[in-house]
C-alpha cells in the first residue's frame, strides 16, 4: 500500500481498493471508532459520520469534525449538502486534511435531513448531484456518492439506471448502492434500515449494465461468507450495523480479501486499544469517548457481558483512565474461566 504526502496533515493514498468498506453511520463512526477498527483490519476503507457543509463552513469548530489520525488510513469524508459551491469548497477542505476520498450523502432519508435539502431526497434531482460530483472532483480526491435503488414511487429500474448514467457522465467513477429504497414520508431512518427489502438483484443489474464502474454493494451484509458471495456480481461492500456492533467481524478482512496481514488476537486488540486510550487520555480526551464503541468486541464469547458491564460501570467515573480497559479484559477472563468451570 503507497502513500505519499499531501498537505500538511495526513496521509493521502492514490488508488484506493473498497473490496470492504464500512459505512458511515451518525453518532458511531468518529475518529475514535474509526481508529479501533484499524487495529481489527489495516484495509478495509473507512468513512466519517456524515458531516454537514454548513458545519464545516459556519461552524465554529470546523476541525473538530475533519481531524482524523494517520493511522485511520484509508479514509473517506462523507459530506451532505446540495450547494456545488459550498460542496466544492469541503472537499478542498478533505484534500488539505488528508482525506482519500469524498463522498455525497445521496441516501440517508431523515426529516431533518430532507429539511437541508440533502441525503436520499436529491435522488429526484440528479442534475444538481451530477454538479455536485464535478464540484467535489475539483479537490483532486476521488468523488464517490452513496445513494439508495430508489426513492417513495421513484423506484423503476429505469429511474435507477437514468440516475446512475448521469453521475457517470458527469465523473463519478465509484458508486456506493444501499439495496433498499428510502420512504422520504412515514418511516423513521431505522425502519427505513429495515422495512424496504433488500433488493441485491438490482445493484447486480446495475453493474452489469454500468461495467465501467465500480459499484459497492450496502445493506444487510453481516458476514464475510455473504460478503465474499456478492462479489462476484459487484466490485466490494460495505458493511453497518455489524461492524459497530460486532467488529470482530473484520478480523479477517486482510488475509481473505487483500491476500495479506495477520489475524489479530482479541487480546492483541486490547492491549493495542489500552495504548490508544493512554494516549487520548493524555491529550484530555475522556476514556469514554473511547470505550463506548468497543462493547461489542467480545459478542459470542463466554465473559463478553462482564466486558460490556465493566467498561459501561466505570468508564464514566471521574479521572478514569485507560486502566478501565485492562481491568474490563480482566474481568471477561474470570467471567469466562467461572461459565467454562461450571
Amino acid at each position: 500500500m503507497k502513500f505519499v504526502r499531501r498537505g500538511g496533515l495526513g496521509l493521502y493514498q492514490g488508488d484506493l481498493n473498497r473490496k470492504v468498506c464500512v459505512a458511515p453511520m451518525l453518532d458511531w463512526t468518529d475518529r475514535h471508532e474509526r481508529s479501533f477498527l484499524r487495529m481489527i483490519s489495516h484495509h478495509t476503507v473507512l468513512y466519517t459520520e456524515m458531516i454537514t457543509t454548513g458545519a464545516l463552513l459556519h461552524g465554529k469548530d470546523p476541525e473538530r469534525f475533519l481531524r482524523f489520525n494517520a493511522r485511520e488510513h484509508p479514509v473517506a469524508l462523507q459530506l451532505g449538502g446540495s450547494d456545488p459551491e459550498a460542496i466544492a469548497r469541503c472537499a478542498g477542505m478533505a484534500a488539505d486534511y488528508g482525506y482519500d476520498e469524498v463522498n455525497l450523502n445521496v441516501g440517508c432519508p431523515s426529516d431533518r435531513v430532507q429539511k437541508g435539502r440533502f441525503g436520499a431526497c436529491l435522488m429526484a434531482e440528479p442534475e444538481l448531484v451530477a454538479e455536485s460530483v464535478a464540484a467535489m472532483a475539483q479537490s483532486g480526491l476521488p468523488a464517490t456518492v452513496k445513494t439508495r435503488i430508489g426513492i417513495d414511487d421513484q423506484d423503476s429500474y429505469e429511474f435507477l439506471h437514468a440516475f446512475v448514467d448521469r453521475l457517470g457522465k458527469a465523473g463519478c467513477k465509484t458508486l456506493i448502492v444501499h439495496a433498499r429504497k428510502a420512504w422520504l414520508e412515514g418511516l423513521s431512518p431505522k425502519q427505513n434500515r429495515e422495512i424496504p427489502p433488500l433488493r441485491y438483484d438490482v445493484v447486480y443489474q446495475i453493474k452489469q449494465d454500468f461495467p465501467e464502474l465500480e459499484i459497492i454493494l450496502n445493506g444487510g451484509v453481516q458476514d464475510l461468507g455473504a460478503a465474499e458471495e456478492h462479489m462476484t456480481r459487484v466490485d466490494g461492500v460495505m458493511i453497518g450495523r455489524e461492524a459497530y456492533q460486532n467488529p470482530y467481524v473484520l478480523a479477517e478482512v486482510d488475509q481473505r480479501f487483500y491476500g495479506e496481514g495477520i489475524v489479530k488476537t482479541r487480546e492483541e486488540i486490547v492491549e493495542e486499544l489500552t495504548i490508544y486510550a493512554a494516549e487520548q487520555v493524555a491529550e484530555g480526551v475522556p476514556v469514554k469517548s473511547i470505550t463506548r464503541h468497543v462493547l461489542g468486541l467480545f459478542n459470542g464469547l463466554p465473559g463478553a457481558r462482564a466486558w460490556r458491564r465493566s467498561l459501561s460501570q466505570n468508564a464514566f467515573k471521574p479521572g478514569a483512565t485507560e486502566q478501565v480497559i485492562k481491568n474490563a479484559y480482566a474481568d471477561f477472563l474470570e467471567a469466562g474461566e467461572a461459565r467454562q468451570v461450571a
